[in-house]
């Protein structure tokens, strides 16, 4: 067969395999065109799941009668003209491909008019055949139609979804609109019912986020905004706590676009590594904002990709900001409500405290006491809880709270957590702050507490490397072996060291200390994966830190240990002064709040 050009019909719906796959497709496309010319209103009507009736109006600015052949021409567009606008792309389209690739697997219409003219326009394509423009009545702005959707490619249209599958994914992509966008008017219907309408927020980012993702969101949401070389983060992080078994409240943004990631789905995922359960996926809504130039959207014909200039420092930034936003995440930062004046007097018989807003009692661990003998951990610490609830702790420990003689401590010196009342079933502490009733899972809660001292204490040193009495050899492709070469100081640094025998061949010669009676070789070849895509690895870190995981949870406080009213407080306060207290190693909750509003409704108090 001979070499020759395609027709232009053709051309376009090859296009068009690759921007329409469904109907969701089309109304992505076409609300983002309409956003980029403006519009402060969008309407979206569908039929049959958009399978057979598709139709956007907006309030943009509209297209001259002139240049609507020019629209659905290939490549047409007005939001770049040179190469270095496409560096630069600010707008959600650039590509001038969307309106051909639909109108010729459809049978299309496009309505509109700008300001300067007195009537609109119209022009109509079927299944890639542009007719005439046509006067038509219209207001300032556009609509566009489309019908029938591959109705002259029966191939792609057999892949089309039930109808309710199909307007799923609709709904899903104006769930992500919505909430990049809450200045927009978005109004949804469906075979003449509305379905959604998200009316614009005023500035009030949170209403949207509700309207979006309902109100549990952002009662168990982290806000974060956070600044660095040029980078912008903001937004919301799920806590631990409201973890869930798909991913299908993860949206992140750059620039206002949309985007799928690998570097972002990285930063998150070891950001949440020490919280979360596995299998759980954190929820989040992220808005990333940078110079255009650094980052290049031009990378997949639906734009849902993006290629960083500097993936390692968007990689880091966002790593460091959601790692440390999720280390707030503890009584009185955030995860208890802002304290009110108290109801009624304390029966806590509590009082004369030390100042439990002063620096609290740190464990002073070394890794040669964490790691043979981790009962040893809480020798020196003094009043902690740790000492205290300690299997170790001598007879006559001091408490760290003193008991009261006259009743009720000053509101000012009632902390987060408030004080203990009580022990429940060996499990439990009942203690009363500001809110009300708050229960504490004393192994869950102590568990944390021990976690945290024992990776301060590891990072406070330098990870020690055991030499192995014979060199390991480990057969090992040629791309891994560069990067074990590239990066032999910093692998050296965390116990591996390496030597390159051959093209495809290594040599270890020691491990990390703490890792010594594992098996090396799955280890070192993930964290020579993780070198090789991202520039450096946590994987020994996160190793390391599930062995002193599995310490902390053995060495911790069990069940139907009867704990003091003194114990239970410095428990209490520990809590307060210990990153990532709101939950265990595990991601369970360790303390739960009932406000007293809710123990009012339980005995219909006020009724």
């Amino acid at each position: 067969m001979p070499i020759r050009l395609l027709p232009e019909v053709l051309i376009n719906q090859i296009a068009a395999g690759e921007v329409v796959e469904r109907p969701a497709s089309v109304v992505k496309e076409l609300v983002e065109n309409a956003l980029d010319a403006g519009a402060r209103r969008i309407d979206i009507e569908l039929e049959e799941g958009g399978a057979r009736l598709v139709r956007i109006r907006d309030d943009g600015i509209g297209i001259a009668a002139e240049e609507l052949p020019v629209a659905v021409s290939r490549h047409a567009t007005s939001k770049i003209a040179s190469l270095e606008d496409l560096e630069a792309v600010a707008t959600l389209g650039f590509r001038g491909e969307a309106l051909p690739s639909i109108a010729s697997v459809s049978r299309f219409s496009l309505t509109s008019r700008t300001a300067a003219q007195a009537h609109g326009a119209r022009l109509e394509v079927e299944g890639g055949r542009v007719g005439e423009v046509v006067p038509h009545p219209h207001p300032v702005g556009t609509t566009v139609e489309v019908r029938d959707l591959f109705f002259n490619v029966p191939a792609r249209r057999r892949f089309l979804k039930a109808e309710r599958t199909e307007l799923g994914h609709v709904e899903d992509w104006l769930r992500q609109l919505a909430l990049a966008r809450p200045d927009i008017e978005l109004r949804l219907g469906h075979n003449g019912r509305l379905l959604r309408h998200y009316r614009p927020s005023g500035g009030d980012a949170p209403k949207r986020l509700a309207e979006a993702l309902g109100p549990e969101f952002h009662a168990r949401a982290l806000g974060i905004d956070q600044a660095q070389a040029g980078l912008r983060l903001h937004g919301w992080i799920g806590l631990p706590t409201a973890s869930r078994a798909s991913a299908d409240q993860q949206f992140f943004f750059v620039n206002g676009r949309a985007v799928r990631d690998r570097v972002v789905a990285h930063a998150v995922r070891q950001a949440y590594a020490d919280v979360l359960y596995h299998g759980r996926h954190p929820s989040f809504v992220l808005f990333l904002e940078l110079d255009p130039r650094r980052v290049d959207v031009n990378v997949h014909p639906a734009k849902h990709e993006v290629r960083f200039r500097d993936g390692r420092l968007v990689h880091d930034f966002l790593f460091r900001t959601l790692h440390e936003a999720l280390a707030q995440a503890r009584p009185g930062a955030g995860e208890v409500a802002p304290p009110q004046a108290p109801q009624g007097p304390l029966p806590s018989p509590v009082a004369g405290l030390p100042a439990w807003r002063g620096e609290q009692p740190r464990l002073g661990l070394t890794v040669a006491e964490a790691v043979p003998a981790y009962r040893q951990l809480y020798g020196s610490a003094g009043a902690s809880a740790a000492a205290a609830l300690s299997p170790a702790a001598p007879e006559g420990q001091p408490p760290a709270l003193a008991a009261a003689e006259d009743g009720v401590p000053a509101e000012a010196d009632l902390p987060p957590l408030g004080f203990a009342l009580a022990q429940l079933h060996g499990v439990y502490v009942l203690a009363q702050n500001r809110e009300g009733l708050v229960l504490v899972d004393m192994h869950a809660a102590h568990e944390r507490i021990t976690y945290e001292a024992m990776k301060a204490a590891f990072a406070a040193r330098d990870l020690r490397a055991q030499p192995l009495l014979v060199p390991l050899a480990l057969a090992v492709g040629e791309a891994e072996a560069d990067t074990a070469e590239e990066h032999a100081g910093l692998l050296a640094s965390l116990g591996f060291e390496l030597q390159r025998t051959g093209p495809q061949s290594l040599s270890l010669r020691s491990v990390p200390a703490l890792l010594a009676d594992l098996d090396p070789r799955p280890l070192l070849l993930d964290a020579l994966a993780e070198l090789r895509e991202h520039g450096r690895t946590r994987r020994v870190e996160e190793a390391v830190h599930a062995l002193m995981a599995g310490w902390a949870c053995r060495s911790s406080v069990r069940a139907n240990r009867r704990l003091t009213v003194p114990e239970m407080n410095a428990l209490l306060r520990d809590m307060e002064a210990t990153e990532r207290a709101a939950q265990c190693n595990h991601g369970r909750p360790t303390f739960v709040q009932l406000p007293l509003a809710e123990l009012d409704r339980l005995f219909l108090r006020g009724r």
